[in-house]
């Protein structure tokens, strides 16, 4: 996919060696003049020295620069990790000439290691060297740990005859779970938007895409989704409520929800992309919560695995996920191959036909509850061999 440069953004990438030499794991993303913006934030209790230096920061509303490390979360460092956020934070700012207050800090990786101030600091130089346009990928690149592939959107819009880019970059592969995880999003915009119209904004577009999705059930200390709009193309500022905000705002939850499903399909030792369609629930809430169960079972998700049609596994989900059900409505398909029908199997013929859309690579399996409108979806990975293997010696 071709990435289109987005007009007053620049990227750069730079070895810092922060965990070992030998790849990019520095990278910065700088505005040419002070951007608008908001931020999503993981809601674990235990918060990374980076976000609790980032998110006042994002929540005064102006942001130009962020800084962002791989290798290393800086979590659980204590004061000594506060401080290296803060020094190589005021460290950029100087070598940038903007004020300390418009940079952020971000970092993924092994958590309980002090990050060494000396060598993310010593990469700073570096990254202001290398800033570019259309270095965007380096960026994606850099940032990954257990990732296998880099991941980025875009989307084009047109406002009031002027073409704004939608640029999205995202980090993520495990610990991936609801309320985000071990993952970090940066959207980039050169539309003009009126400041109060970009949280409520990127709060939903978060909703709907990296709050429904979960590789492993674990939830992390770093998660950070922040938006960028600097206005470099000239347009009249969006306003909320407008057609343009409209545009504006799907772009946005469709960028962040093809790196959703990117993170999904990268899941650790991941072979399979599932799709979980809940409707038919009381409400939207319920069936969010529903849906969500099946989509975190590890019991399902090993069924999805060794590609078994166990529906049993998806209904006793769906049970135990505490929203009401009549047992004797319930209908569940793989795909279009119904397999449960007023809660009871459709035989062993239709199973059969269902086992062979499980050895696809990418399937949707609805659950229809057949008591109100309420519908919502998810997106979860199977459950593998390598999974564990990979996170067995993660810190080595």
């Amino acid at each position: 996919m071709t990435i289109p440069t987005v007009q007053g953004f620049k990227f750069s990438a730079a070895d810092g060696a922060i965990k070992a030499p030998g790849r990019n794991d520095c990278a910065l993303i700088v505005s040419e003049t002070p951007a608008h913006c908001a931020g999503v934030f993981t809601r674990n209790k235990v918060i990374a020295a980076p976000l609790i230096v980032s998110k006042p920061r994002i929540a005064a509303g102006q942001c130009q620069a962020v800084l962002i490390n791989s290798g290393n979360a800086n979590a659980c460092t204590g004061e000594a990790g506060l401080e290296v956020a803060r020094n190589s934070s005021a460290t950029l700012a100087a070598a940038l000439g903007i004020d300390d207050s418009l940079v952020a800090v971000a970092s993924t990786g092994v958590i309980g290691v002090p990050l060494p101030l000396e060598r993310l600091n010593g990469a700073i130089p570096t990254l202001c060297q290398g800033l570019a346009a259309e270095n965007a990928t380096a960026v994606a690149e850099a940032i990954m740990t257990t990732d296998s592939f880099s991941k980025t959107s875009c989307r084009t819009i047109e406002v009031g005859g002027k073409s704004c880019q939608v640029l999205a970059i995202a980090k993520g592969a495990g610990m991936i779970h609801p309320n985000m995880a071990t993952m970090l999003g940066f959207v980039m915009t050169d539309a003009a938007v009126v400041p109060e119209l970009l949280q409520p904004l990127l709060t939903k577009a978060v909703d709907d895409s990296f709050n429904s999705i979960t590789v492993d059930g674990d939830t992390s200390t770093n998660d950070m989704v922040l938006v960028l709009a600097n206005g470099a193309a000239g347009n009249t500022p969006i306003e909320s409520g407008s057609r343009d905000a409209d545009l504006l705002a799907r772009a946005v939850e469709e960028v962040l929800l093809d790196l959703a499903k990117m993170i999904v399909r990268d899941g650790e030792g991941a072979t399979k992309l599932v799709q979980i369609e809940l409707c038919g629930a009381n409400s939207d809430v319920e069936a969010k919560i529903a849906a969500r169960s099946v989509a975190t079972s590890s019991l399902v998700k090993t069924a999805f695995f060794g590609e078994d049609a166990n529906w049993g596994r998806i209904i006793a989900a769906v049970g135990y996920s505490g929203v009401d059900v009549d047992p004797n409505k319930i209908d569940i398909f793989f795909d279009d191959v119904q397999v449960v029908s007023q809660g009871l199997t459709t035989g062993a013929q239709q199973e059969a036909v269902a086992t062979e859309v499980l050895k696809k690579p990418e399937f949707r399996v609805t659950v229809d509850l057949h008591l109100g409108q309420g519908r919502a979806h998810y997106y979860t990975s199977d459950l593998t061999y390598d999974y564990v293997k990979i996170n067995a010696d993660y810190r080595t």
